[in-house]
Protein backbone atom coordinates (compact mmCIF):
# COMPACT_ATOMS: atom_id res chain seq x y z
CA UNK A 1 0.00 0.00 0.00
CA UNK A 2 1.25 3.43 -0.92
CA UNK A 3 0.28 7.06 -0.72
CA UNK A 4 1.33 9.67 -3.26
CA UNK A 5 3.24 12.76 -2.15
CA UNK A 6 4.43 15.69 -4.23
CA UNK A 7 7.57 17.86 -4.27
CA UNK A 8 9.25 20.13 -6.81
CA UNK A 9 10.33 17.11 -8.84
CA UNK A 10 6.80 15.77 -9.09
CA UNK A 11 4.72 12.96 -7.59
CA UNK A 12 6.23 9.99 -5.78
CA UNK A 13 4.82 6.94 -4.04
CA UNK A 14 5.61 6.53 -0.35
CA UNK A 15 4.71 3.47 1.76
CA UNK A 16 1.31 4.16 3.26
CA UNK A 17 2.38 3.31 6.80
CA UNK A 18 5.62 5.33 6.70
CA UNK A 19 5.87 8.43 8.83
CA UNK A 20 8.51 9.83 6.49
CA UNK A 21 7.54 11.35 3.17
CA UNK A 22 8.68 12.31 -0.30
CA UNK A 23 11.84 14.22 0.65
CA UNK A 24 13.05 11.31 2.75
CA UNK A 25 12.15 8.86 -0.02
CA UNK A 26 14.32 10.71 -2.51
CA UNK A 27 17.19 10.93 -0.03
CA UNK A 28 17.07 7.16 0.50
CA UNK A 29 17.51 6.69 -3.23
CA UNK A 30 20.22 9.34 -3.58
CA UNK A 31 22.46 8.39 -0.66
CA UNK A 32 22.96 4.62 -0.35
CA UNK A 33 26.40 5.30 1.09
CA UNK A 34 27.15 3.75 4.48
CA UNK A 35 24.08 1.64 5.10
CA UNK A 36 23.87 3.36 8.49
CA UNK A 37 20.68 5.32 8.97
CA UNK A 38 20.52 8.30 11.31
CA UNK A 39 18.37 6.12 13.58
CA UNK A 40 21.69 4.62 14.71
CA UNK A 41 22.33 7.94 16.46
CA UNK A 42 19.60 8.21 19.13
CA UNK A 43 21.17 11.33 20.64
CA UNK A 44 20.76 13.09 17.29
CA UNK A 45 17.14 11.98 16.88
CA UNK A 46 16.27 13.18 20.37
CA UNK A 47 18.11 16.44 19.74
CA UNK A 48 16.24 17.03 16.48
CA UNK A 49 12.96 16.49 18.31
CA UNK A 50 14.07 18.91 21.01
CA UNK A 51 14.86 21.59 18.43
CA UNK A 52 11.53 21.09 16.66
CA UNK A 53 9.60 21.23 19.92
CA UNK A 54 11.41 24.41 20.95
CA UNK A 55 10.57 25.96 17.58
CA UNK A 56 6.91 24.96 17.82
CA UNK A 57 6.64 26.43 21.31
CA UNK A 58 8.25 29.68 20.16
CA UNK A 59 5.98 29.94 17.14
CA UNK A 60 2.95 29.27 19.33
CA UNK A 61 4.08 31.99 21.74
CA UNK A 62 4.22 34.40 18.80
CA UNK A 63 0.79 33.36 17.51
CA UNK A 64 2.20 31.84 14.34
CA UNK A 65 0.91 28.30 14.97
CA UNK A 66 -2.61 27.34 15.90
CA UNK A 67 -2.62 26.00 19.47
CA UNK A 68 -3.86 22.52 18.51
CA UNK A 69 -1.24 22.18 15.75
CA UNK A 70 1.54 23.38 18.04
CA UNK A 71 0.37 21.00 20.75
CA UNK A 72 0.30 18.03 18.34
CA UNK A 73 3.81 18.86 17.07
CA UNK A 74 5.10 19.13 20.64
CA UNK A 75 3.45 15.85 21.64
CA UNK A 76 5.02 14.10 18.65
CA UNK A 77 8.42 15.55 19.56
CA UNK A 78 8.11 14.40 23.17
CA UNK A 79 7.29 10.88 22.01
CA UNK A 80 10.38 10.86 19.82
CA UNK A 81 12.54 12.20 22.63
CA UNK A 82 11.28 9.31 24.76
CA UNK A 83 12.36 6.79 22.11
CA UNK A 84 9.34 6.38 19.83
CA UNK A 85 9.53 6.32 16.02
CA UNK A 86 13.33 6.28 15.84
CA UNK A 87 13.10 3.55 13.22
CA UNK A 88 11.40 6.09 10.94
CA UNK A 89 14.60 8.12 10.68
CA UNK A 90 15.91 6.27 7.65
CA UNK A 91 18.17 8.57 5.65
CA UNK A 92 21.85 7.66 5.44
CA UNK A 93 24.07 9.48 7.90
CA UNK A 94 26.40 10.56 5.08
CA UNK A 95 24.46 12.74 2.66
CA UNK A 96 24.79 15.75 0.43
CA UNK A 97 22.82 18.89 1.14
CA UNK A 98 24.31 20.04 4.44
CA UNK A 99 21.91 17.89 6.44
CA UNK A 100 18.73 18.87 4.59
CA UNK A 101 17.69 15.23 4.22
CA UNK A 102 18.06 14.67 7.96
CA UNK A 103 16.08 17.82 8.72
CA UNK A 104 13.31 16.88 6.30
CA UNK A 105 13.18 13.32 7.63
CA UNK A 106 12.52 14.83 11.06
CA UNK A 107 10.00 17.34 9.71
CA UNK A 108 8.05 14.62 7.91
CA UNK A 109 8.00 12.13 10.79
CA UNK A 110 6.88 14.81 13.24
CA UNK A 111 4.25 16.17 10.86
CA UNK A 112 2.74 12.76 10.17
CA UNK A 113 2.68 11.77 13.83
CA UNK A 114 1.08 15.12 14.67
CA UNK A 115 -1.54 14.45 11.99
CA UNK A 116 -2.33 11.10 13.63
CA UNK A 117 -2.68 12.78 17.00
CA UNK A 118 -5.15 15.23 15.44
CA UNK A 119 -7.15 12.39 13.86
CA UNK A 120 -5.92 12.88 10.28
CA UNK A 121 -4.31 10.55 7.77
CA UNK A 122 -0.59 10.55 7.11
CA UNK A 123 0.21 12.84 4.22
CA UNK A 124 -2.71 15.22 4.89
CA UNK A 125 -0.30 18.12 4.94
CA UNK A 126 -2.94 20.80 4.55
CA UNK A 127 -3.48 20.41 8.31
CA UNK A 128 0.12 19.94 9.48
CA UNK A 129 2.84 20.50 6.91
CA UNK A 130 6.49 19.43 7.31
CA UNK A 131 7.78 22.76 5.98
CA UNK A 132 5.02 25.24 6.72
CA UNK A 133 4.43 24.14 10.32
CA UNK A 134 7.15 21.84 11.69
CA UNK A 135 9.98 23.78 10.01
CA UNK A 136 8.42 27.20 10.61
CA UNK A 137 11.02 29.88 11.33
CA UNK A 138 13.87 27.49 10.59
CA UNK A 139 16.34 26.38 7.97
CA UNK A 140 18.30 23.18 7.86
CA UNK A 141 21.28 25.50 8.33
CA UNK A 142 20.32 26.41 11.89
CA UNK A 143 18.09 23.52 13.00
CA UNK A 144 20.52 20.76 12.00
CA UNK A 145 23.72 22.27 13.47
CA UNK A 146 21.87 23.07 16.69
CA UNK A 147 20.72 19.46 16.93
CA UNK A 148 24.25 18.24 16.25
CA UNK A 149 25.54 20.46 19.06
CA UNK A 150 22.93 19.22 21.53
CA UNK A 151 23.47 15.57 20.58
CA UNK A 152 27.23 15.91 20.90
CA UNK A 153 27.02 17.57 24.31
CA UNK A 154 24.91 14.69 25.65
CA UNK A 155 27.19 12.06 24.11
CA UNK A 156 30.29 13.71 25.57
CA UNK A 157 28.73 13.61 29.03
CA UNK A 158 28.44 9.84 28.70
CA UNK A 159 32.04 9.59 27.50
CA UNK A 160 33.23 11.62 30.49
CA UNK A 161 31.35 9.29 32.85
CA UNK A 162 33.02 6.27 31.25
CA UNK A 163 36.41 7.93 31.58
CA UNK A 164 35.77 8.34 35.30
CA UNK A 165 35.11 4.61 35.58
CA UNK A 166 38.43 3.82 33.90
CA UNK A 167 40.27 6.48 35.87
CA UNK A 168 39.00 4.99 39.12
CA UNK A 169 40.00 1.50 38.01
CA UNK A 170 43.56 2.63 37.37
CA UNK A 171 43.61 4.61 40.64
CA UNK A 172 42.49 1.54 42.60
CA UNK A 173 45.34 -0.48 41.10
CA UNK A 174 47.75 2.33 41.95
CA UNK A 175 46.80 1.92 45.60
CA UNK A 176 46.94 -1.88 45.42
CA UNK A 177 50.41 -1.81 43.84
CA UNK A 178 51.87 1.12 45.77
CA UNK A 179 54.60 -0.89 47.55
CA UNK A 180 55.67 -3.10 44.64
CA UNK A 181 59.12 -2.12 43.42
CA UNK A 182 60.00 -2.44 39.73
CA UNK A 183 62.30 -0.96 37.12
CA UNK A 184 61.22 2.11 35.26
CA UNK A 185 62.21 2.16 31.61
CA UNK A 186 63.00 4.86 29.08
CA UNK A 187 63.35 4.06 25.38
CA UNK A 188 62.67 0.41 26.33
CA UNK A 189 65.91 0.35 28.32
CA UNK A 190 66.33 0.00 32.08
CA UNK A 191 66.20 3.41 33.74
CA UNK A 192 65.67 3.77 37.50
CA UNK A 193 63.44 2.04 40.03
CA UNK A 194 59.85 3.03 40.72
CA UNK A 195 56.74 1.29 41.99
CA UNK A 196 54.04 -0.36 39.97
CA UNK A 197 51.64 1.88 41.87
CA UNK A 198 53.33 4.96 40.47
CA UNK A 199 53.07 3.52 36.99
CA UNK A 200 49.34 2.85 37.28
CA UNK A 201 48.73 6.14 39.04
CA UNK A 202 50.08 7.89 35.96
CA UNK A 203 47.39 6.31 33.80
CA UNK A 204 44.72 7.60 36.16
CA UNK A 205 46.20 11.12 36.16
CA UNK A 206 46.31 11.22 32.35
CA UNK A 207 42.64 10.32 32.14
CA UNK A 208 41.73 12.98 34.69
CA UNK A 209 43.62 15.64 32.74
CA UNK A 210 41.95 14.63 29.50
CA UNK A 211 38.53 14.76 31.13
CA UNK A 212 39.14 18.38 32.04
CA UNK A 213 40.18 19.19 28.47
CA UNK A 214 37.02 17.45 27.22
CA UNK A 215 34.86 19.58 29.52
CA UNK A 216 36.53 22.72 28.23
CA UNK A 217 36.06 21.71 24.60
CA UNK A 218 32.40 20.75 24.85
CA UNK A 219 31.60 24.04 26.57
CA UNK A 220 32.07 25.74 23.19
CA UNK A 221 29.17 23.74 21.74
CA UNK A 222 26.69 25.46 24.04
CA UNK A 223 26.79 28.45 21.67
CA UNK A 224 24.20 27.72 18.96
CA UNK A 225 22.83 29.40 15.85
CA UNK A 226 19.12 28.58 16.23
CA UNK A 227 17.22 31.48 14.69
CA UNK A 228 19.90 32.14 12.08
CA UNK A 229 17.84 30.43 9.34
CA UNK A 230 19.66 30.15 6.01
CA UNK A 231 22.90 32.13 6.41
CA UNK A 232 22.65 33.87 9.77
CA UNK A 233 20.49 36.86 8.89
CA UNK A 234 17.37 35.32 10.41
CA UNK A 235 15.34 35.74 7.20
CA UNK A 236 11.77 34.33 7.54
CA UNK A 237 12.01 34.01 11.32
CA UNK A 238 9.60 36.27 13.17
CA UNK A 239 10.90 38.98 15.51
CA UNK A 240 11.45 37.43 18.92
CA UNK A 241 11.53 33.91 17.55
CA UNK A 242 15.24 33.25 18.10
CA UNK A 243 15.15 34.34 21.73
CA UNK A 244 12.00 32.33 22.45
CA UNK A 245 13.22 29.20 20.67
CA UNK A 246 16.54 29.18 22.52
CA UNK A 247 14.79 29.72 25.85
CA UNK A 248 12.49 26.78 25.17
CA UNK A 249 15.42 24.62 24.06
CA UNK A 250 17.17 25.35 27.35
CA UNK A 251 14.08 24.24 29.23
CA UNK A 252 13.57 21.10 27.14
CA UNK A 253 17.17 19.86 27.21
CA UNK A 254 18.34 21.24 30.54
CA UNK A 255 21.43 22.55 28.75
CA UNK A 256 22.65 26.14 29.18
CA UNK A 257 22.66 26.82 25.44
CA UNK A 258 22.83 30.40 24.26
CA UNK A 259 22.53 32.27 20.98
CA UNK A 260 25.83 32.98 19.26
CA UNK A 261 26.90 36.60 19.28
CA UNK A 262 27.22 36.64 15.49
CA UNK A 263 24.84 34.27 13.73
CA UNK A 264 26.44 34.73 10.30
CA UNK A 265 29.75 33.60 11.75
CA UNK A 266 28.17 30.77 13.74
CA UNK A 267 26.36 29.37 10.69
CA UNK A 268 29.57 28.80 8.72
CA UNK A 269 32.17 28.21 11.46
CA UNK A 270 32.90 24.60 12.48
CA UNK A 271 35.84 25.49 14.70
CA UNK A 272 34.22 24.12 17.87
CA UNK A 273 33.88 20.71 16.21
CA UNK A 274 37.52 20.77 15.12
CA UNK A 275 38.59 21.66 18.65
CA UNK A 276 36.49 18.89 20.19
CA UNK A 277 37.77 16.37 17.65
CA UNK A 278 41.32 17.34 18.56
CA UNK A 279 40.62 16.65 22.22
CA UNK A 280 39.08 13.29 21.34
CA UNK A 281 42.26 12.50 19.41
CA UNK A 282 44.32 13.51 22.45
CA UNK A 283 42.29 11.11 24.62
CA UNK A 284 42.67 8.33 22.05
CA UNK A 285 46.42 8.80 21.68
CA UNK A 286 47.09 8.69 25.41
CA UNK A 287 44.67 5.82 26.01
CA UNK A 288 46.36 3.85 23.25
CA UNK A 289 49.76 4.56 24.77
CA UNK A 290 48.52 3.20 28.11
CA UNK A 291 47.28 0.06 26.37
CA UNK A 292 50.65 -0.34 24.64
CA UNK A 293 52.21 -0.31 28.12
CA UNK A 294 49.79 -2.93 29.41
CA UNK A 295 50.66 -5.20 26.50
CA UNK A 296 54.39 -4.75 27.07
CA UNK A 297 54.24 -5.21 30.84
CA UNK A 298 52.19 -8.40 30.46
CA UNK A 299 54.28 -9.84 27.61
CA UNK A 300 55.47 -13.39 28.02
CA UNK A 301 54.69 -15.24 30.18
CA UNK A 302 58.11 -16.88 29.87
CA UNK A 303 59.90 -14.84 27.22
CA UNK A 304 58.64 -11.33 27.90
CA UNK A 305 58.56 -8.81 30.75
CA UNK A 306 55.85 -10.71 32.64
CA UNK A 307 55.53 -8.00 35.30
CA UNK A 308 51.74 -8.04 35.32
CA UNK A 309 49.02 -10.48 34.35
CA UNK A 310 46.02 -9.33 32.35
CA UNK A 311 42.85 -11.27 33.15
CA UNK A 312 42.31 -14.07 30.62
CA UNK A 313 39.05 -13.37 28.79
CA UNK A 314 39.26 -15.75 25.84
CA UNK A 315 41.50 -18.31 24.19
CA UNK A 316 44.23 -16.59 22.25
CA UNK A 317 44.91 -18.89 19.34
CA UNK A 318 43.32 -21.41 17.04
CA UNK A 319 46.62 -23.30 16.75
CA UNK A 320 48.69 -22.62 19.90
CA UNK A 321 47.17 -24.35 22.97
CA UNK A 322 47.22 -22.33 26.17
CA UNK A 323 48.02 -19.02 24.51
CA UNK A 324 46.30 -15.95 25.95
CA UNK A 325 46.44 -12.64 24.09
CA UNK A 326 45.92 -9.06 25.35
CA UNK A 327 42.72 -8.70 23.34
CA UNK A 328 41.15 -5.94 25.42
CA UNK A 329 44.08 -3.52 25.07
CA UNK A 330 44.24 -4.48 21.40
CA UNK A 331 40.64 -3.51 20.75
CA UNK A 332 41.16 -0.20 22.55
CA UNK A 333 44.21 0.45 20.37
CA UNK A 334 42.02 -0.03 17.30
CA UNK A 335 39.39 2.37 18.59
CA UNK A 336 42.16 4.91 19.08
CA UNK A 337 43.33 4.47 15.48
CA UNK A 338 39.74 5.04 14.32
CA UNK A 339 39.42 8.22 16.38
CA UNK A 340 42.67 9.57 14.94
CA UNK A 341 41.36 8.90 11.43
CA UNK A 342 38.04 10.53 12.29
CA UNK A 343 39.91 13.63 13.41
CA UNK A 344 41.40 13.93 9.94
CA UNK A 345 37.90 13.60 8.44
CA UNK A 346 36.52 16.32 10.74
CA UNK A 347 39.46 18.57 9.92
CA UNK A 348 38.99 18.22 6.16
CA UNK A 349 35.20 18.59 6.35
CA UNK A 350 35.52 21.78 8.38
CA UNK A 351 38.18 23.18 6.05
CA UNK A 352 36.04 22.48 2.99
CA UNK A 353 33.27 24.86 4.01
CA UNK A 354 32.64 27.68 1.56
CA UNK A 355 31.28 31.16 2.11
CA UNK A 356 28.22 31.25 4.40
CA UNK A 357 27.75 27.52 5.08
CA UNK A 358 29.62 24.29 5.62
CA UNK A 359 27.91 21.58 3.59
CA UNK A 360 29.86 18.76 5.19
CA UNK A 361 28.47 18.68 8.72
CA UNK A 362 26.93 15.23 8.11
CA UNK A 363 30.46 13.81 7.96
CA UNK A 364 31.45 15.84 11.02
CA UNK A 365 28.45 14.46 12.91
CA UNK A 366 29.21 10.90 11.81
CA UNK A 367 32.90 11.15 12.70
CA UNK A 368 32.38 12.78 16.09
CA UNK A 369 29.59 10.37 17.01
CA UNK A 370 31.69 7.35 16.15
CA UNK A 371 34.67 8.69 18.07
CA UNK A 372 32.67 9.60 21.16
CA UNK A 373 30.56 6.45 21.39
CA UNK A 374 33.42 4.08 20.58
CA UNK A 375 35.76 5.77 23.07
CA UNK A 376 33.06 5.48 25.70
CA UNK A 377 32.65 1.76 25.07
CA UNK A 378 36.42 1.27 24.98
CA UNK A 379 36.87 2.95 28.37
CA UNK A 380 34.20 0.78 29.99
CA UNK A 381 35.48 -2.44 28.44
CA UNK A 382 39.07 -1.66 29.41
CA UNK A 383 38.05 -0.88 32.99
CA UNK A 384 35.72 -3.82 33.50
CA UNK A 385 37.32 -6.53 31.37
CA UNK A 386 40.97 -5.74 31.91
CA UNK A 387 42.24 -3.19 34.44
CA UNK A 388 40.10 -4.29 37.37
CA UNK A 389 41.45 -7.85 37.08
CA UNK A 390 45.16 -7.09 36.62
CA UNK A 391 47.53 -8.83 39.04
CA UNK A 392 51.23 -8.20 39.65
CA UNK A 393 54.23 -10.55 39.61
CA UNK A 394 56.11 -8.97 42.51
CA UNK A 395 59.01 -11.43 42.51
CA UNK A 396 59.65 -10.95 38.81
CA UNK A 397 59.71 -7.18 39.18
CA UNK A 398 61.96 -7.31 42.23
CA UNK A 399 64.35 -9.60 40.39
CA UNK A 400 64.60 -7.12 37.52
CA UNK A 401 65.47 -4.36 39.97
CA UNK A 402 68.12 -6.37 41.76
CA UNK A 403 69.75 -7.46 38.51
CA UNK A 404 69.43 -4.19 36.66
CA UNK A 405 72.39 -2.05 35.70
CA UNK A 406 70.04 0.90 36.14
CA UNK A 407 70.21 0.39 39.89
CA UNK A 408 73.61 2.04 39.89
CA UNK A 409 72.01 5.42 39.10
CA UNK A 410 70.59 5.51 42.61
CA UNK A 411 74.16 5.21 43.97
CA UNK A 412 75.62 8.14 42.00
CA UNK A 413 75.34 10.65 44.87
CA UNK A 414 77.16 8.25 47.24
CA UNK A 415 79.93 6.74 45.11
CA UNK A 416 80.30 9.27 42.31
CA UNK A 417 79.55 9.10 38.60
CA UNK A 418 82.93 7.64 37.58
CA UNK A 419 82.80 4.79 40.07
CA UNK A 420 79.17 4.16 39.22
CA UNK A 421 80.07 3.94 35.55
CA UNK A 422 82.77 1.35 36.23
CA UNK A 423 80.37 -0.68 38.38
CA UNK A 424 77.77 -0.58 35.62
CA UNK A 425 80.30 -1.67 33.01
CA UNK A 426 81.59 -4.57 35.09
CA UNK A 427 78.09 -5.70 36.05
CA UNK A 428 77.09 -5.72 32.41
CA UNK A 429 80.19 -7.68 31.33
CA UNK A 430 80.13 -10.23 34.13
CA UNK A 431 76.43 -10.60 34.82
CA UNK A 432 77.03 -9.90 38.51
CA UNK A 433 74.74 -7.67 40.57
CA UNK A 434 75.40 -3.99 41.19
CA UNK A 435 74.97 -4.24 44.96
CA UNK A 436 77.34 -7.20 45.14
CA UNK A 437 80.09 -5.34 43.29
CA UNK A 438 79.68 -2.14 45.33
CA UNK A 439 80.18 -4.05 48.60
CA UNK A 440 83.02 -6.15 47.21
CA UNK A 441 84.96 -3.06 46.13
CA UNK A 442 84.37 -1.37 49.47
CA UNK A 443 82.60 1.60 47.93
CA UNK A 444 79.83 1.50 50.52
CA UNK A 445 79.21 -0.42 53.76
CA UNK A 446 76.54 -3.10 53.39
CA UNK A 447 74.32 -1.36 55.95
CA UNK A 448 74.39 1.98 54.11
CA UNK A 449 73.83 0.23 50.79
CA UNK A 450 70.80 -1.55 52.19
CA UNK A 451 69.30 1.79 53.23
CA UNK A 452 69.93 3.30 49.81
CA UNK A 453 68.28 0.36 48.10
CA UNK A 454 65.12 0.33 50.19
CA UNK A 455 62.00 0.44 47.95
CA UNK A 456 60.75 3.65 49.53
CA UNK A 457 64.13 5.30 48.95
CA UNK A 458 64.52 4.09 45.36
CA UNK A 459 61.02 5.14 44.38
CA UNK A 460 61.12 8.38 46.39
CA UNK A 461 57.95 7.45 48.21
CA UNK A 462 58.70 9.56 51.25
Amino acid sequence: MHRVEHDLLGDKEVPADAYWGVHTARARENFPITGTAISAYPHLIAALASVKEAAARANADLGLLEPDVADAICRACREIREGALHEEFVVDVIQGGAGTSTNMNANEVIANRALELLGHEKGDYARVHPNEHVNLGQSTNDAYPTAVNVATIIAVRELAEAMIVLEQAFAAKAVEFQELLKMGRTQLQDAVPMTLGQEFGTYAVMLGEDRLRLTEAVALLHEINLGATAIGTGLNAAPGYAEAAVAHLREITGLPVETAADLVEATQDCGAFVHLSGVLKRIAVKLSKSCNDLRLLSSGPRAGLNEINLPPVQAGSSIMPGKINPVIPEVVNQVAFEVIGNDVAVTMAAEAGQLQLNAFEPLILHSLSESITHLRSACLVLAERCVSGITANADVMRGYVENSIGLVTALNPSIGYAAATEIAKEALETGRGVAELVVEKGLLPAEELAKLLKPETLARLH
